[in-house]
């Protein structure tokens, strides 16, 4: 792919509103990879039903995703409706796999990565297991914020470490809104391209089990982690996907 989804040449379609970037597997691993050599900041959302229905009722966040550099459709039913709206053959473009093949090929091209977020101890497990897997991956640093907000200091700090590191890429894994918001604030100041890949480090270091694969082909993948974390995430899933299909139905009517 040649172009660098610049804003003039970028094709996009509204999914209650959120523009998500229309685009293959191949087309946005490579969009990274040039992205990454140039050491661009930019950042990139992965939107899922929760992502998508957030922006519909939160102005804010929608700003955040509406000037991120690419919007990519994650969840079923974000590539459903796209699809619906004359989006031939859309795939979903979702956080864990998108990582899981972008080191892959990381490692063949002797680039390195930046981990930012997750448990300390998820953390260590991960490097190890995508080291293992991926011998040639280089992985320029990792680093557990607090739970707090940083302090302008500490913040400064972590900006350094990243671009000191030559990092090309910088996977985010602080969860929906604030992975978002973070590489929002960030994006001009850090020399990578941000990720938000949400619970991609404990899928990827086995802390939390991801839905069984014909669970995710089927568009279940939010069933398996509403059964794995009921009380967490039961209300979540149940507001969030009945607004969106609300919202679908009157996007679909509407057109």
């Amino acid at each position: 792919m040649d172009r660098h989804l610049d804003n003039d040449q970028r094709a996009v379609s509204s999914v209650i509103g959120a523009p998500i970037d229309s685009l293959s597997w191949s087309q946005v691993l490579t969009c990274l990879a040039i992205w990454a050599a140039a050491r661009e900041s930019r950042y990139v959302c992965i939107c899922n039903v929760h992502s998508v229905v957030t922006a519909h009722h939160n102005q804010d966040f929608a700003k955040v995703i509406r000037e991120a550099d690419m919007a990519t459709p994650d969840g079923s039913p974000v590539a459903w409706l796209m699809r619906r709206m004359g989006v031939s053959r859309q795939e979903r473009i979702n956080g864990p796999d998108l990582m899981w093949q972008y080191c892959a090929e990381a490692a063949q091209r002797g680039e390195s990565i930046y981990l930012y977020g997750g448990m300390p101890q998820t953390l260590e497990i991960l490097q190890r297991k995508l080291l293992e897997q991926f011998p040639g991956l280089t992985i320029a640093g990792a680093c557990s914020p607090p739970f707090r907000p940083l302090t302008i200091e500490e913040d400064a700090a972590v900006v350094d470490a990243i671009n000191a590191s030559g990092a090309g890429t910088v996977w985010v894994s602080l969860g929906c809104p604030k992975q978002e918001q973070w590489m929002a604030e960030h994006c001009g100041r850090i020399n990578a391209v941000m990720v938000g890949v949400g619970a991609a480090f404990d899928y990827h270091a086995g802390t939390i089990q991801r839905a069984p694969l014909w669970m995710q082909q089927h568009g279940l993948e939010w069933l398996h982690r509403v059964c794995s974390e009921p009380r967490r995430l039961w209300k979540r899933y149940l507001v969030t996907n009945t607004l969106f299909i609300v919202h679908a139905v009157r996007q679909l009517l509407g057109r």
